[in-house]
């Protein structure tokens, strides 16, 4: 019974956790058009004060891995989710364009630590054989704030000016911090023992190791190969389908939610799927495999989406594939633990995440370049032929996940 309410108070308050952080990304993109009015901010100053958010996060993505693999999830987590809570509720201050840059800048900071602070809490506080459920639960609070962000944010500005709006998601993510010090203050003994112990794997040395280690060089690598492919899933699916398929801003608004809807319902059957075959065959590293070969299998029809013809197979497409990188990515971060165990998993999934950053930071400029000049169909060729390599790499390259315990 105990365990039975660990597993379920963690996993419900990182989905909470990880839905606050895309709500409070979407918050400024839907609000924009108020602020633009408002502060006569240009679509050049806009970019820029993007760029601020992705340049912090790509660099905490990896820092934020390490200081929770230092100091443990409940503390981590905590500083993680008031820090961007705070930078959250100071871009109600902002003036102009240099005031959100900064305060997107510091969003970014404490948004760095999320995802990694939320697999480290899922290795310290769930058992073993629930771990990919209960990632799967966690990541899917992504999707689920990416669904309710736009008409929530949208609903609140009919009533409300820009500036509350920011005020009211940044009280949220303060009020989560104070439930999730609360509800786990009785299990935290237990865990700072858990801390204290693994705490000494991350001296600088065993960091530089860590480029040594041809597991987390692989991890890095397939993160770097895909995380180009949802960006473009994200930045250019809206375009593509108003210039290729001629809808309407308003009815691609209305239909777009639905891939998302499909990945956090993915994420979550992903690691139901996973733990169901590690349950039956006692084998860890198997039933990653299968699941994470499933999900390479389903990305494939995203090679037809050029030939095309309708647009509401566009999106049945667009959903299959958002559904089949829900699978992946529980299975994938749930792999760095299984690897990695408690010592170093945040610092591998952190580093893994700085190498996406960077990868689609380099590669989206390209792809508008591609797109100019060859049509979208090289991208949907990309996308739909990585995600099985990716596979391949991970099925005969990466060393055998132990089932108990990690490295």
């Amino acid at each position: 019974m105990r365990k039975r309410r660990i597993f379920w108070i963690v996993s419900l308050m990182l989905l909470l956790a990880t839905a606050l952080s895309f709500m409070d990304r979407q918050v400024l993109s839907i609000s924009i058009i108020r602020i633009k009015d408002d502060l006569h901010i240009t679509d050049t100053e806009y970019g820029f004060i993007n760029s601020g958010f992705l340049i912090s996060y790509a660099v905490m993505f990896t820092l934020g891995g390490m200081l929770i693999d230092k100091y443990g999830s409940r503390l981590g987590l905590a500083f993680s989710v008031g820090f961007w809570s705070l930078a959250t509720a100071l871009h109600a201050l902002s003036m102009n364009a240099f005031h959100f840059g900064l305060f997107r800048f510091l969003l970014g900071v404490g948004e760095g630590g999320c995802f990694p602070g939320a697999i480290k809490a899922v290795i310290e506080w769930v058992p073993k054989q629930k771990h990919a459920i209960a990632n799967g639960i966690a990541i899917g609070g992504s999707a689920i704030g990416a669904v309710v962000a736009v008409p929530l944010c949208a609903f609140t500005l009919n009533y409300t000016n820009w500036r509350v709006l920011f005020l009211i998601s940044g009280v949220l993510g303060l009020i989560w911090v104070l439930c999730w010090l609360r509800m786990t203050n009785k299990y935290a003994k237990e865990q700072n023992q858990i801390v204290n112990k693994v705490s000494h794997s991350l001296k600088m040395s065993d960091f530089v190791a860590l480029f040594r280690n041809r597991d987390a060089l692989l991890f890095i690598l397939i993160r770097f190969l895909l995380d180009p492919i949802f960006y473009f899933y994200m930045f250019w699916i809206p375009k593509y389908l108003n210039e290729s398929k001629g809808l309407s801003l308003d009815l691609i608004g209305n239909i777009l939610w639905i891939p998302f809807l499909a990945l956090g319902i993915a994420n979550v059957m992903g690691g139901w799927l996973s733990d169901k075959i590690q349950q039956k065959t006692g084998n860890t590293g198997r039933a990653r495999k299968i699941s994470m070969g499933l999900a390479a299998v389903l990305t494939l029809p995203v090679l037809s989406v050029g030939m095309l013809e309708s647009s509401m197979l566009v999106i049945f497409v667009m959903s299959l594939a958002f559904f089949a990188h829900g699978i992946w990515i529980t299975n994938y971060i749930t792999s760095i633990g299984d690897v990695f165990g408690a010592s170093k998993s945040s610092t591998v999934v952190g580093l893994s995440g700085t190498a996406g950053a960077i990868s689609s930071f380099v590669i989206n400029p390209l792809m508008g370049v591609v797109i100019a000049n060859y049509t979208y169909t090289p991208l949907w060729v990309y996308s739909g032929v990585m995600y099985p390599v990716a596979f391949l790499i991970y099925l005969f390259f990466l060393h055998g996940i132990r089932i108990n315990g990690g490295k």
